[in-house]
C-alpha cells in the first residue's frame, strides 16, 4: 500500500510527514513524498532544472524526518495547481490515500486550512488525511483508535466499510459515533432533544449490529456511542479523545462519484478537533 504525502517546506509539511510516518507504521504502507512545483512560463529549461534541484533539497529534509524501517521515495513534478498535481501523483502511483498538513492560511482550531488543503478536500479521488498543527512535535508512533462519524445520509455505508477495513488492517479498536445536534432543526423545531437522542441511539445501535459486527471478525473491538450537543462543534467536543486517535468522515453528498467535497459537518468538526481527520470520497457510483 502507498500513501502520497503532499509536501511543502513549511511546518505544515513537517506535520504531513509525521502523520504519514504514523499511518505507514500502523498499516505497513510505503510513503511517496511529493513536491509539486509551478512550471515556469514561458518554459525555461535552465530555470526548471533549478526548481527541480530546489524541490529535491526540500525532499531531502523531508526524508531525513522518516525513521528507519519506513520505506519512503520522493518525487518532484510540475503543475499549475498543487492540489491537482498531488491528485495526479496519487493516481499515477496508485496511492491509497493522500496525507497533508493542515497548517496554512485561515485559522480553524488546531487546523489551519490554506487554499491547497481546501482544494484537495473538494477534489481528491482518494481519502485525504489532514494532520493538525503541531503533529510533528508528537511522540505518538502509531494510530491507537479509529473513530467513524456515521449518519443517515446516502454513502454512510461506504464510509463505514472504509473505516472497518482500515481498523482491521491497523488492528485498532473502531468507535462508531452518531452526532446529535439541535441546530439542524432550528430553535423552534418540533423534535425534542430527548427524541433526537433516542433516534441517534437507535441508529448507532442498528449500525453497530447490522453493519460492523456482521462484517468484522467475532470479538473485534467495536463500539457505538452518541455525542449530543447544541451544535456539531459542541457534540464533537463531548467525545473523549487521546493521542493517537484518528477520525474518519464521509464526503458531502454534493461530491461527484470517487471525489471529495468537504461537507459542513466535517468543516465544523475541524474547528474543535485535535486529532487527524480523514475525509473519504463518495463511492464509485451514486447510491
Amino acid at each position: 500500500m502507498k500513501l502520497v504525502v503532499g509536501y511543502l517546506a513549511t511546518p505544515g509539511g513537517a506535520d504531513a510527514v509525521a502523520l504519514g510516518v504514523r499511518l505507514a507504521r500502523t498499516i505497513g504502507a510505503e510513503l511517496e513524498i511529493c513536491v509539486v512545483m509551478r512550471a515556469p512560463s514561458p518554459l525555461n529549461q535552465e530555470y526548471q532544472e533549478e526548481l527541480v534541484e530546489q524541490g529535491e533539497q526540500w525532499l531531502a529534509d523531508a526524508v531525513a524526518a522518516v525513521p528507519e524501517g519506513i520505506a519512503a521515495r520522493t518525487h518532484v513534478s510540475f503543475h499549475e495547481s498543487f492540489a491537482d498535481g498531488i491528485c495526479r501523483e496519487a493516481e499515477r502511483l496508485g496511492a491509497a490515500g493522500i496525507v497533508v498538513g493542515g497548517a496554512g492560511g485561515g485559522l480553524v482550531g488546531s487546523f489551519t486550512l490554506g487554499s491547497v488543503v481546501n482544494e484537495l478536500l473538494h477534489s481528491a479521488p482518494v481519502p485525504v488525511a489532514v494532520a493538525p498543527r503541531g503533529t510533528r512535535h508528537s511522540d505518538v508512533d502509531r494510530i491507537r483508535s479509529i473513530t467513524c462519524a456515521v449518519g443517515r445520509r446516502t454513502g454512510a455505508g461506504h464510509l463505514i466499510d472504509t473505516a472497518m477495513r482500515f481498523s482491521a488492517a491497523a488492528h485498532t479498536p473502531l468507535r462508531l459515533v452518531s452526532l446529535v445536534t439541535l441546530d439542524e432543526y432550528g430553535p423552534r423545531g418540533a423534535t425534542s432533544a430527548d427524541a433526537l437522542r433516542r433516534r441517534a441511539v437507535e441508529h448507532a445501535s442498528e449500525t453497530l449490529d447490522e453493519t460492523a459486527r456482521a462484517s468484522l471478525p467475532q470479538g473485534f473491538p467495536v463500539t457505538a456511542v452518541v455525542a449530543p450537543g447544541a451544535t456539531v462543534e459542541a457534540a464533537a467536543e463531548q467525545l473523549e479523545w487521546h493521542d493517537g486517535d484518528l477520525i474518519m468522515v464521509g464526503s458531502s453528498r454534493l461530491a461527484a462519484p470517487r471525489r471529495l467535497f468537504l461537507g459542513s459537518t466535517a468543516a465544523k468538526m475541524l474547528r474543535v478537533l485535535q486529532v487527524p481527520l480523514v475525509v473519504v470520497p463518495s463511492a464509485d457510483t451514486p447510491a
